[in-house]
């Protein structure tokens, strides 16, 4: 069977993988000059850095799995996670559950609440039962309090915007799932995955395992359209490097971007289509600081605070060795926003402006002078707003067009958008096109 994929992101090299050992003929076409989608990176201090900041939870059995069958399982290695949260002016240590009890930020029974009510929602495990319900109201409704007023109502104000009161539930449980699991001991210390040699290392070998099996990986081309003939998918029409239009007949087409650009590509029902249309996405900006000193101790700041114009800081290296980038200290600045923010409009020097005079309320030491290089990157399609009762609403995976297969992040539920629930997703995708062709060729014979 010949298979021409849409997109070189990790849900789309997993699947390629997966079918190109099953000795299926493999073309994927990205549109971007790189492989590796939001887990990509960069050269920062003379190794390689993803784009996004990127770490692995305990559970994340499907990218664990992959690994191990790449033959580069030992690769992965794991480090203790130090967790600060700034909120009240102050930054507080919030690594275990002794430091919670330590929570000075608000009064101590609502510090003991804060916990009883995470252990709660670890005990679920049918997500389906919070389906009804936005994770705001929930935690309102079963929280409230300090708790709710000065950690999580900002923490979803800070990550999703004007959109905080539409996420659904099971978002929240999945978020408390995967760092419970994640927690180590009695103390409940957090540990957290990071592949020697960067995300690279995965994305070496997919790309390697690929071409080894005549698979074909396209850079800078970009599909343009998917040919139909009598509702089946039949050719991708693609532009190369050059310019130059090209057209290839496939067996069966698997697509992985954004459903916002998916209508784009093919004439779609308007059932479906509007599967498709009705998720919003927020964009992504991303400022990585080279640094000559540490800016905390912490490798993950929660920002509790609507004064911060950004949502995360996380200090890499303050989990893995500075020794690795040169001796640099390396920090992401992060921030999820609407396409029409302005913030999302900024230019790389008007983000510094707006960003650097709020890190003196990490470290009151903090000058300029300490920054030695700066990296940006932006992305419009970072993070779906997934709202209620979204199990009745999720586009299939089947589109309406036969032989033709959509894979994004908006398919990831309950769970959220991540490195390892894209290459479950794209392993499934995989299988799922074998298995429908072995289906079709029963029904044939």
């Amino acid at each position: 069977m010949k298979i021409g994929i849409i997109g070189a992101g990790i849900a789309g090299l997993a699947a390629a993988y997966d079918l190109s050992t099953k000795g299926h003929k493999v073309t994927v076409y990205e549109a971007a000059p790189f492989i590796g989608g939001q887990a990509s990176t960069i050269p920062v201090g003379g190794a390689p850095l993803e784009r996004g900041y990127h770490h692995l939870f305990t559970n994340d059995k499907a990218i664990l799995d992959l690994m191990d069958d790449l033959g580069i399982g030992e690769a992965m290695k794991w480090y203790p996670s130090r967790v600060g949260t700034y909120t009240s002016g102050k930054v507080y240590k919030t690594t275990t559950a002794l430091d919670l009890l330590r929570f000075g930020a608000i009064p101590f029974l609502d510090r003991i609440k804060l916990g009883l009510f995470a252990l709660k929602v670890g005990r679920i495990k049918d997500w389906r039962c919070l389906e009804d319900e936005t994770a705001d109201y929930w935690l309102r409704e079963r929280l409230g309090g300090k708790a709710y007023e000065k950690v999580w109502a900002p923490l979803l104000k800070g990550k999703f915007g004007r959109y905080f009161d539409q996420i659904g539930m099971p978002w929240f449980w999945s978020k408390i799932q995967t760092r419970f699991a994640s927690r180590q001991g009695i103390r409940g210390r957090e540990m957290l995955g990071y592949p020697d040699g960067s995300f690279d290392t995965i994305l070496d070998k997919l790309e390697a395992d690929i071409r080894s099996r005549d698979g074909k990986i396209h850079i800078s081309t970009p599909v343009e359209k998917v040919e139909v003939v009598d509702g089946v998918a039949k050719a991708l029409i693609a532009k190369s490097p050059d310019g130059e239009v090209i057209r290839e007949e496939v067996d069966t087409i698997l697509s992985t971007v954004p459903s916002f650009s998916f209508p784009d590509l093919v004439e779609l029902p308007d059932d479906y289509k509007k599967r498709l249309t009705d998720v919003h996405y927020l964009a992504a900006v991303v400022v990585v600081l080279e640094l000559d000193q540490p800016l905390t101790s912490f490798y993950w700041m929660n920002i509790a605070d609507p004064d911060v114009p950004f949502l995360g800081l996380i200090e890499h290296t303050n989990m893995l060795p500075k020794e690795w980038y040169g001796g640099r200290n390396l920090l992401y600045l992060t921030n999820y926003l609407d396409r029409n923010d302005d913030v999302y409009k900024m230019s790389e020097a008007e983000l510094l402006d707006l960003y650097l005079p709020h890190l003196t309320k990490f470290n009151p030491k903090f000058d300029r002078s300490w920054i030695k290089k700066v990296h940006y990157n932006a992305l419009s399609a970072a993070q779906p707003i997934i709202g209620t009762n979204y199990s009745k609403a999720i586009p299939d995976h089947r589109t309406p067009v036969k032989k033709l297969y959509l894979a994004n992040t908006t398919q990831i539920y309950p769970e959220d958008r991540g490195t390892n629930y894209s290459i479950r997703m794209g392993r499934e995708l995989a299988q799922m096109i074998i298995s429908d062709e072995q289906q079709s060729w029963s029904n044939w014979k």
